[in-house]
Order: structure tokens, then sequence, then C-alpha cells
């Protein structure tokens, strides 16, 4: 009879938060037993643990587990029938192409899709060229401490800019909505770059502002060693094509480009508006907008985990809240923990809000976006109109703050009240460490349906979270940059822009990826498709 080495899962292992992972394997190797199937020489790890907290008196942790041995084929279909999960290997095509490239391939962005876009190509020996336009992470971070101490915003280097991207300065988040099996492949790669390896199995992983700046300096840095190019400082112009090769026009000069990947994240303005004029195939998009939400954090772990907050195992409670009001959507996003509400404009005259929060989410508030959906319809529908419209509420909302980057805020009480008359007192804004705040209405800034449906949206929100609609909660503004406004459009299969044969838009500034995971694989299986297309330059 022959045998072969699988991996099963086994999910739905429920047990007390106090319990060991040594617990969730015996479980396994019980039920093993009890199948007659032999599991000494069993290898077994943690693949998921997720929270059940509905019953507050009763918080447990779901376990999946998987088990890797050698099985007969009667043990496989016995645990395929008895509800164990076979594990098919996440397998990466890395066939290198026939096509000759002309040159080394460009990136544009170091977000997480342009650093595993070039992490991919370099590691098969394409020596990627990543042109950045902002700083590396140490100098990027003296930036964004002096726009929050000083408010001198430096424009290329930012809290949307730099190394890293938007992601490096939020909360981390590697949760993605996405079924793919190259979210492993990621994960590992964040997990050998320094991340901790509890996010390979945690159902909600983060890795925090902190340590997720030194994975991004570790990973560009490791691009650079294997041959590529990280150049900081240098701003993306357009492309074009002489005597049939390729070029990126920078603030640098012009290079040569045999691919060029555009993974430029949500808030490159200044390039849509090139490609815009340029007649590429660009769409507007729906997108959300709304403001930011704060409480004490010790006050929503109370409201989440009941008796159990403060518990160690459980760390600071998160949610995630949607309500349709039946004429457009409002929701939580990007729910920092123990985190802060940082400033995160990247234009004059503009001011934007945003989350962010270090690995141990221990701040005194937990925040989040509390957004409404806006449809294409309400800007007019075309891709200039779109971005129009965010840049409008971000200079209404730097007016409304005093025209020196301090933030709109108010009271949820108040706003619920259409009143404009106490200062916060529990709960303290932690944008720009509170010095920097100013009372004032959100329809200062925001359309009066957004602030309508956000109102109703709140007090559903109170009945699902006690306490989320309390009167000292503080609203802060304004969070437009939920994401792209835009989708370049591109071949589905080739990944190519619609109407080029070298130019692959992809990543959160592309429409297609919505987080720091779903940025990473778009721009790793770009890199693919360009491997599977082309062989390396040759000098």
């Amino acid at each position: 009879m022959t045998q072969d080495t699988r991996s099963y899962i086994l999910n739905n292992i429920k047990l007390p938060i106090n319990a060991s992972f040594k617990e969730a394997f015996s479980v396994a190797k019980e039920k093993l037993k009890r199948l007659g199937i032999k599991n000494g020489s069993a290898e077994m790890r943690i693949f998921r643990r997720s929270t059940d907290a509905r019953d507050k008196n009763n918080i447990i942790f779901v376990y999946s587990v998987l088990i890797t041995d050698t099985f007969s084929e009667n043990e496989s279909e016995k645990l395929i029938k008895n509800g164990f999960i076979l594990l098919e290997a996440a397998t990466l095509d890395t066939e290198i192409g026939n096509e000759q490239l002309k040159a080394r391939p460009v990136i544009i962005g170091s977000g997480p899709c342009g650093i595993f876009a070039g992490l991919m190509l370099a590691e098969k020996g394409y020596r990627p060229i990543i042109i950045e336009r902002g700083s590396s992470v140490k100098e990027r971070q003296a930036a964004v401490l002096k726009f929050k101490e000083e408010g001198i915003l430096d424009l290329n280097t930012n809290i949307q800019f730099g190394a890293g991207g938007a992601g490096t300065f939020s909360d981390g988040k590697l949760i993605t909505r996405i079924n793919d099996k190259a979210s492993s492949y990621v994960m590992q790669k964040f997990v050998d770059f320094g991340a901790p390896s509890e996010i390979l199995y945690l159902a909600r992983p983060h890795i925090g502002t902190d340590v997720l700046s030194s994975v991004v300096d570790r990973m560009l840095k490791k691009i650079e060693e294997l041959g590529g190019e990280v150049i900081y400082n240098t701003t993306y112009l357009d492309s074009y094509s002489l005597n049939g090769k390729s070029y990126v026009k920078t603030t640098k000069g012009d290079f040569p480009a045999g691919a060029i990947i555009l993974a430029i994240g949500h808030s490159a303005r200044d390039t849509y508006d090139t490609m815009i004029s340029r007649g590429y195939n660009i769409e507007a998009k729906p997108i959300s907008v709304g403001m930011r939400i704060e409480h004490l954090r010790e006050k929503i772990d109370e409201a989440m985990w009941g008796k159990f907050a403060g518990h160690s195992a459980l760390g600071s409670a998160e949610y995630n809240l949607s309500y349709d009001t039946k004429n457009r959507g409002v929701y939580t996003f990007c729910m920092c923990p123990g985190g802060e509400v940082v400033p995160a404009a990247s234009e004059a005259g503009g001011l934007v809000v945003n989350g962010m929060s270090g690995s141990l989410r221990n701040g005194k508030n937990s925040n989040s976006a509390v957004v409404c959906s806006i449809f294409k319809e309400d800007y007019g529908n075309t891709p200039i109109a779109a971005i129009e419209f965010q840049r409008t509420i971000e200079r209404q909302a730097f007016l409304a703050g005093g025209k020196d980057f301090s933030a709109p805020i108010i009271t949820v009480g108040d706003f619920l009240s259409d009143k404009l008359s106490r200062e916060p007192r529990t709960v303290l804004p932690s944008y720009r460490s509170g010095s920097y705040v100013k009372l004032a209405r959100p329809s200062e800034y925001l359309p009066d349906f957004v602030c309508n449906s956000i109102k109703t949206a709140l007090l559903n929100f109170d009945r699902k979270i006690k306490g989320f609609a309390s009167d000292d909660a503080v609203l802060t503004g304004a969070e437009t940059r939920t994401s792209a406004p835009i989708r370049i459009l591109r071949d589905n299969e080739t990944r190519l822009l619609i109407g080029s044969d070298n130019i692959y838009p992809c990543g959160e500034g592309a429409g297609y990826a919505g987080g720091i995971t779903s940025a990473a694989i778009d721009g790793l299986k770009t890199a693919l498709a360009v491997i599977k297309r082309f062989k390396p330059f040759c000098e």
C-alpha cells in the first residue's frame, strides 16, 4: 500500500484562552487515535487561531491544527471522511520567459506592492531598480516626527510617501479578504525579515508600525544585496519610448526600463494626473470618506471582552462594524487598538488623518475610521472628479482646523446633538499629541449626506458595542484615503496596462488591492508575469 507525506487541517478545536498549543495538539492526536491512525511521527503546528467572544462569560480560542505525516490511501480517505481538510501546497510558478529584456525592470514605488515585486525579481536575477519619491525608513521616520511636532510637511516624505508606503505608518494589519494561496508566501516572507511568527496563524495578524518599519528596511536592503537598486528622493514623472526602448522620466533624470511596474500607491495624484492627460485607460471607483473615532482603550476592551478585559492572552480588543442605511453603507475601517490618530497629509493646504499603532497596542486610546460609501454618481463619475472630491474635503478640513494642520475635532455627543459646545474631557484626542486640534462641525468639511449617514450608523454601532456612541468619544477629520479613487485598467492575463506593451499597473494605487497583504500579493503576481514573459537583461 503506497504512502505519501501529506498535510491535513483539523478545524474547530475550542479551548479556554489559558490553554497551551500542546492542548490543541492533544485534541488532534486523540481524534487521530480514535480513527485508528498512528501519529507518533506526526508533525503538528498551529495553522490558525481565532477568538470567539460571543459569550463574554466564556471567551475561547478556536484552533486549527496542521498535521503532517505519511498517510496511506486508506488513512487519507478516513481523514477526509471525518472532517480533516487536505492542505494543497501553495506553489508559485516562476517559469522564465523567452523574450529578452532590453533593460532592467523599473518599479515605481516601494510600498508592499513594489517591495514584493522587487524582491521576487531580485531573487530571480533581474536586478530591478526601484524608484521611490520619498526617503529611506530612518529619514522618513524623522520627517513624520517633524510634521507631527512642528507641522512642517515634507511633500515627498510623509505618512503616504517613502520606504514601505502608507502601510508602514499604520497598524501593520495583514488581514486580507482575498482567498489566495500566495498569502502564505507573503506572510512567511514577513517572518523571514523579522515579523513575529504568530502572524502565520493568527486570524487577525498584525505587525505594528515599530516592527514593520524595520522589516521594510531589511527587505529593501536585501533587494540591493541581490543586485537591485533603490533610488530614494526621486519622483516619477512620466514614461516614453525612443528608438524601440522604453524610459521612465524622473526628477533625477531618465532611466531605461525593460518593464515598468507601476506600484504607485493610492496618493500619487500627480501620477494620476499625468496618466489621465496622456489618455491612459483609467476609470473612477467608488470610495469612502469620513472621520476617525477614538475611545479609551480600556472601555473598548471592557465592551468587547467583558470580565476578560486586560487578559494577557487577548491583548487589546478589535472591532469591525458596518451598517446599511438603505441609501449607502457606513463601516469602520483600519481599527487601531491602543493606537493614535496621525497626520497623513501629502499636499499643501489639505488635511488627512489616519490611524497607527505599535506592535504592543498599549496606548491609552483605540481608534478606527468611521466612513461612508461614496458612489461614482456622487462626484461626477470621472477619475478627475473622484480625485477632486477627496481634495475638496481635505482642503475644507484644513480650513476647519485653522490652516496650520491642526485637526477639526468634535465629541460624539455634540455631533449627534448638532452642537459645538464641549471640549473633550475623558477621551483626549491623540492627533499630534492633542496639541493641535480645534473644535469644528464635521459639516464644515464633509457633505451633509455623509454626516447624516454616520450619525445613524453610530447609534446602530452603539447597540453592538456598548458605549461606542458615548458622549465623550471623539471624532477627528478628515479620513479620505481609504482606497484609490481610480482604477488603471489592465489585461487580466498579462497584467499589462491596456494599450501598452511594457507598463504593469498594480497594487492599491492602481485599484487592485486594499491593504498590505493584498497589495503585496498583487505585486508578487505582477513580478511573476514579468518573469514568465522575459529573460533577465544582459548588459
